[in-house]
């Protein structure tokens, strides 16, 4: 008698980690099964991944494309919703055994609470959603239970690092940033950068958002924010190092000084699909890690003058309660911004600055504060930029 087929709900399937998490399924669909795909505005992908996937529910959350969905996937028995609220009641149905979690930013927030709430199995890509309430989310896994592996490449790393050591105490968590297209640009020259060339990463593909946030550093930021929920340690134990050649993960620093460290080529099917099977290791057709090709490991400490971005997520962590949420919002506003070319790459760290300094600050905030502090953050950010 077979063992039934994970079901697995990917919660922003169209985006890079969802493609790449459909990809993983595929190769391995002995073992599991498609049961939702949710997607936020790119409805044509998401007619082609439903008819492909045949999953049980399908939602897209601009309800604007409801009616084309439905329509285009009348002929099949799967159950077409619209709306944020249908996104974040898929992560709870009963049938659903990981929910992978990798919608972009704060919407993020929402399906994942729901999803610990019903004690699900989470594979984490929405660095934001710890991000932005890392203290809320971190209590309720406790109460209810629920299990949250991390598919960042980073973090993804630490954890298969960490496998094994039951309660060795560590010492630090060090981060690795390829540094982005920008590692070795001027301050000057960093005013003139477009968007289209930050769009350019030298070693990942992902999706515009992350994109520039790589280059910005606030993704490496934000990874900072998120390992200290994820691993329970102190910010002073989390260091950033940029090594370009992205084969290095990150590495765990022990009490007795040794250091493990997780190696890989850049492919982010990886971590997803460990996500989906730890603690199990499924034999896979990858690309191999050749050391006579990758011979040479390089290190840099990260430049914070010119990528004030690090600075401030560090700010924002040692001040604790809605800060790290006020930084989120802030910085959703001014990437999007960017990516119109209506700010410059500078101007996104001279605005998250100001907001940070105006927004007004909570020590202890509920989930209702947050979503106050994301809505008004957002309109002190447009109102500094002027739109």
């Amino acid at each position: 008698m077979s063992e039934r087929k994970k079901q697995i709900a990917i919660l922003g399937s169209t985006g890079s980690i969802g493609t790449q998490a459909l990809e993983v399924i595929q190769d391995n669909s002995i073992l599991f099964e498609v049961y939702a795909l949710t997607a936020n505005n790119q409805v044509d992908l998401l007619i082609e991944q439903a008819r492909k996937f045949n999953p049980e529910i399908v939602v897209i959350a601009n309800e604007n494309h409801y009616s084309k969905l439905k329509n285009a996937l009348s002929d099949l028995p799967i159950k077409v919703f619209a709306g944020n609220e249908a996104i974040a009641d898929v992560a709870t149905v009963e049938s659903v055994d990981i929910v992978l979690t990798a919608m972009v930013g704060y919407s993020g927030l929402l399906p994942t609470i729901k999803a610990v709430q019903a004690g699900k199995k989470i594979a984490l890509a929405n660095k934001e959603t710890l991000v932005v309430a890392g203290e809320l989310i971190c209590e309720l896994v406790e109460k209810h239970h629920a299990a949250i592996i991390p598919v960042d490449s980073e973090h993804s790393a630490i954890f298969q690092c960490l496998v094994g050591e039951g309660n060795n105490p560590v010492e630090k968590l060090i981060l690795t940033a390829s540094g982005g297209p920008f590692r070795t640009k001027s301050l000057s020259e960093l005013e003139r950068v477009t968007s289209a060339q930050a769009l350019k990463h030298p070693n990942w593909e992902m999706g515009a958002k992350i994109t520039i946030d790589s280059a910005s550093m606030m993704n490496k930021g934000f990874e900072i924010i998120e390992a200290k929920w994820l691993f329970g340690v102190s910010p002073e134990q989390i260091d950033v190092v940029v090594h370009p050649q992205s084969i290095i993960h990150s590495m765990v620093q022990f009490a007795d000084g040794s250091v493990k460290a997780q190696l890989g080529l850049p492919d982010m099917k990886l971590p997803i699909q460990y996500a989906f099977t730890y603690p199990d290791r499924l034999k896979t057709n990858f690309q191999r890690l050749d050391f006579n090709i990758c011979s040479q490991f390089t290190f840099h400490k990260p430049d914070m003058e010119r990528f004030r971005n690090l600075s401030y997520a560090y700010y924002a962590m040692d001040k604790g309660g809605n800060m790290p949420c006020i930084l989120n919002a802030a910085n959703e506003v001014v990437v999007a911004e960017f990516l119109k070319d209506r700010i410059g790459f500078l101007q996104m760290s001279d605005i998250i600055e100001e907001v940070m300094e105006k927004a007004d600050f909570l020590t202890k905030p509920s989930y209702d504060d947050y979503v106050l502090t994301d809505t008004t953050v957002r309109e002190l950010t447009k109102s500094i930029i002027g739109i």
